[in-house]
C-alpha cells in the first residue's frame, strides 16, 4: 500500500484545563469500535479505544468523574503525577462498582514536572485485563516546549501512544493473556499511520507505552531521538539515541528532525526480556514521510532543565526489595510475599530521602514503578547511572540484576503502591503497599 493510501496520524482529542481547572467525565463501557484496521469489542473510555488526552498545567486541579458501565469493578490511576494518594485523588484502593460513579479531584503542585503522563485502570487483579482491553489514555502537563529556544516554542507536536491488542473472536482479548503471543500494535489506536515532516524540520514526539505488558525498542532509520524528558520529567542535559527501549508504562519526550526527502518507518526492533521472559518481534508502527519545503535544522541545545541530584543527599533509611517468582511464572513475590492490599509492606517518612535497592532474582526483566513520587536512578548492576538523565517513575530491572534508586518523599502522606508495571505480573502478586507517614508528632496531609 502506498503512503498516500494510509491514514494520516491523528492526535487524540483533548480535554484542556481552563482557569486552572480541568473538569471532565470518563465513561467506562463495552463497545464495538475501530481498533487499528478492525472493528472489535473493546473496553472503552468515552466510547473510543484511544480516549481523550487530558491537557493541564502545573498547579491545576483535575475534577474527573468516572462512570462505570462495565460489570466489574474498576478505578483510575494518574500514572506519574505528583498528587495525593488519598481519596478523592490517586487512591488506587478504590473500587468503582457497576453502574456507579466516583468523583476524583487531583490538585497538582505548582512544581509538577512538565511532560507526558497517562491514566489507566488500577483495579486489583484486573489491571492487565482492563488496560489490555483499552482502558488507558494520555495526560500532558504543559509546557515542555517553553524550555527550548524561542524558535522551537511552537513546533509541531505528535502524540505517539503505543497500545497493542490480541484478538479473540470479535473482541480484544482481555483474560488468559500470553504476553509473547502475536499482538497488533497501534499508534493512537491507528494501524501504521503516516507522520509527515519537512526536511530539516524539528518536531516534538511524545512516545508513551500505555499498553498492559509489552516492551518496545523504537528505531527510526537515519534519524536520532533527542530525549528532552523521561516519564514526564525534563532531563538536565538533552541526549541523542538511535534506539529507545520503552518498557511497559514508560514515556520519552523527544525531538525528531526531518532528514532527506523520502519514506521510512518508525519500527520496534526485536526484543527479548530473558530466558524466563518474553520475546517481541520486529513490527512497523508508522510510516514517516519527509517532504515539502526544506527547513534549516534547528540547533538542539545540550543543557536543558536543572534537576535535583540526590547523590549527596543525607539518606534517612535504606530499603531492600527483592522480586521473585515461582517456576510456573504465575505467582510473583515482593520480599517473598504476594500482594495483599490489607497489608502494609513498607513505611517511609515525609520530607526524607531514602535509598532503595531493588533486586530481580528471576530469569526475566521486570520493571519498578512507584506511585506519588518519582525517583533518581543511581546505578544498574553496580554501574553508576548518569545523573543528568536519571529521573524516572518507571524503570527496567535486568534479569538476575539490581538497581539502586534514591527517592525524596514530598508533599503527600498516605498509603500507595509500588509494583512491576508489566501488569500481568502486578496482578499475579508483584506489588506491595507503601505507607508514607508524617514526621513524628505531625498529622498527615
Amino acid at each position: 500500500m502506498s503512503a498516500s493510501a494510509i491514514a494520516k496520524l491523528q492526535n487524540p482529542p483533548e480535554r484542556i484545563s481552563r482557569n486552572g481547572v480541568l473538569k471532565t467525565t470518563i465513561v467506562v463501557e463495552r463497545r464495538k469500535v475501530q481498533v487499528g484496521d478492525r472493528q472489535l469489542y473493546a473496553t472503552t473510555y468515552n466510547g473510543s479505544y484511544m480516549p481523550p488526552t487530558l491537557r493541564v498545567r502545573p498547579g491545576d486541579r483535575i475534577d474527573l468523574t468516572m462512570a462505570n458501565r462495565v460489570d466489574e469493578n474498576t478505578n483510575l490511576h494518574t500514572h506519574g503525577l505528583h498528587v495525593s494518594p488519598r481519596a478523592p485523588a490517586d487512591d488506587t484502593f478504590i473500587a468503582i462498582k457497576y453502574n456507579k460513579s466516583y468523583r476524583y479531584s487531583y490538585k497538582m503542585s505548582i512544581n509538577q514536572p512538565v511532560g507526558t503522563y497517562w491514566y489507566h485502570s488500577h483495579a486489583d487483579i484486573m489491571s492487565a485485563a482492563q488496560v489490555a482491553g483499552g482502558e488507558s489514555g494520555i495526560i500532558i502537563v504543559d509546557s515542555l516546549q517553553h524550555y527550548l529556544p524561542p524558535s522551537l516554542h511552537h513546533i509541531t507536536e505528535h502524540t505517539i501512544a503505543l497500545k497493542d491488542f490480541q484478538v479473540q473472536g470479535d473482541s480484544i482479548k482481555t483474560h488468559d493473556l500470553d504476553i509473547s503471543a502475536p499482538t497488533h500494535r497501534t499508534v493512537n489506536g491507528q494501524h501504521n499511520p503516516v507522520v509527515n515532516i519537512r526536511p530539516g524540520e524539528t518536531q516534538l514526539w511524545r512516545l508513551a507505552n500505555i499498553g498492559a505488558n509489552i516492551y518496545y525498542k523504537l528505531h527510526l532509520p537515519g534519524i536520532r531521538f533527542h530525549v528532552i524528558a523521561q516519564d514526564g520529567i525534563p532531563v538536565s542535559k538533552i541526549y541523542a539515541q538511535d534506539t529507545i527501549v520503552i518498557d511497559a508504562g514508560a514515556r520519552f519526550d523527544v525531538l525528531v528532525q526531518g532528514g532527506d526527502p523520502g519514506t521510512t518507518r518508525l519500527e520496534t526492533l526485536p526484543y527479548n526480556t530473558g530466558t524466563g521472559g518474553d520475546s517481541f518481534p520486529q513490527a512497523d508502527l508508522a510510516t514517516v514521510v519527509t517532504r515539502g519545503v526544506p527547513m534549516t535544522p534547528a540547533v538542539v541545545p545540550t543543557d536543558f532543565v536543572p534537576h535535583e541530584d540526590l547523590s549527596k543527599a543525607a539518606v534517612a533509611d535504606r530499603k531492600y526489595v527483592t522480586y521473585t517468582e515461582n517456576a510456573a511464572g504465575d505467582n510473583f513475590f515482593v520480599n517473598g510475599r504476594m500482594y495483599d492490599p490489607r497489608r502494609t509492606d513498607f513505611t517511609s517518612t515525609l520530607g526524607t530521602v531514602e535509598e532503595w535497592t531493588i533486586r530481580n532474582k528471576s530469569d526475566e526483566q521486570h520493571t519498578f514503578h512507584i506511585h506519588t513520587n518519582d525517583f533518581q536512578l543511581m546505578s544498574v548492576n553496580g554501574k553508576p547511572y548518569d545523573a543528568t538523565h536519571g529521573w524516572y517513575d518507571t524503570v527496567n530491572i535486568p534479569a538476575k540484576g539490581e538497581i539502586v534508586i534514591r527517592i525524596r518523599f514530598t508533599d503527600f502522606t498516605g498509603r500507595t503502591v509500588l509494583h512491576c508495571h508489566i501488569l500481568q505480573h502486578e496482578d499475579l502478586g508483584l506489588m506491595a503497599v507503601l505507607d508514607i507517614l508524617p514526621p513524628s508528632g505531625k498529622t498527615g496531609q
